[in-house]
């Protein structure tokens, strides 16, 4: 005999039982597919991993049921409970994704939101000691585990814009605002135009020049351009232009910030995403430094989950609570 609190079923008996598989395979029919009314993913794979491993201590099994016949007797809660757990990503899966280097931005919009819902129902559940009186020991733990998450609720809302990408590497997912030099290289990245019409505008009124353009080819890059009767007046040295090439209607010039302009444009999408990627790697140090209270309130939204789902069951089918 064992004695490390679960019953131990050899694989023929789980496969006769129809646990969480039918004899043929398929979920369909067995016993996990008749009772599961859980909402969430991890919810549901709590409940599989109940079911497979069933307890053989009785108080903790009743400590499970004390869960359950809360949400059985009272059946606002437990609809509250189950439309908030409805709205509620998969924190689990997220920090799984995260901590082995594989998760992207909706990882962490995933965390931010699920730890957001869980917060919410901790105060929400913990508001109400006349309904949930006398509350179980179950949810004094699920709402402490629950609770305490705002730091980092706050740091990753304040840093991940609305609608992140799958993957990192495409950028984009960093709030304007967040961070001065990202928008900086964001804007020279989206902008050019108007950066480098705004310096056309000031090269045209310190040479007296209105003709005076701005151009770009691929030869030669970003240049001054005016016609050779003008070209006198930016060769006298005081303003700062050189000399490129001549045409026989036109002079070329260059300035020291025109091309410091040209690098920073060809350089700002990199150095942008760069940026992006240290400010998600920061992220995830954040998450990856408070990933076991985080792991916690990913389990107790699954035991919630279960508990509620099986109040639902219970009440749907009349279940009696067994002595």
């Amino acid at each position: 005999e064992r004695a490390d609190g679960t019953m131990e079923i050899d694989p023929a008996t789980r496969r006769n039982l129809e646990l969480v598989r039918g004899l043929d395979g398929r979920r369909d029919g067995s016993l996990l597919a008749t009772i599961d009314r859980t909402l969430t993913g991890p919810g549901a794979r709590l409940l599989a991993e109940r079911i497979a491993a069933p307890l053989t201590d009785r108080a903790e099994i009743e400590r499970r049921l004390d869960l359950v016949q809360l949400f059985v007797e009272r059946p606002a809660v437990r609809e509250r409970v189950r439309e908030a757990l409805r709205r509620t990503p998969d924190v689990e899966r997220a920090l799984q994704r995260l901590s082995v280097g594989r998760g992207g931005p909706r990882d962490l919009l995933a965390l931010r939101d699920g730890l957001g819902s869980a917060e919410a129902l901790a105060a929400s559940l913990g508001a109400e000691p006349e309904a949930l009186a006398p509350p179980p020991a179950p949810l004094a733990e699920i709402v402490t585990a629950c609770s305490g998450h705002r730091p980092l609720i706050d740091a990753l809302a304040e840093a991940l814009a609305d609608e992140p990408p799958l993957f990192a590497r495409d950028g984009g997912f960093i709030r304007m605002g967040y961070r001065a030099e990202l928008d900086e290289q964001r804007t020279l990245r989206d902008d050019s135009r108007k950066t480098v019409a705004a310096l056309e505008a000031k090269y045209r009124t310190s040479t007296g020049v209105p003709s005076l353009k701005i151009r770009h080819n691929n030869m030669i890059g970003y240049h001054i351009e005016v016609t050779a009767t003008h070209a006198d007046k930016l060769d006298l040295g005081k303003l700062g232009f050189t000399r490129r090439q001549s045409m026989a209607n036109a002079t070329r010039f260059s300035t020291a910030e025109l091309a410091d302009l040209e690098t920073r444009i060809g350089r700002a999408a990199d150095r942008a995403l760069a940026l992006e990627l240290a400010i998600f790697d920061e992220l995830v140090a954040k998450v990856m430094a408070v990933s076991s209270a985080v792991a916690a309130a990913g389990r107790a939204l699954a035991a919630l989950d279960v508990a509620a789902a099986l109040g639902e069951l219970a009440a749907g089918e009349n279940y009696v609570r067994p002595a």
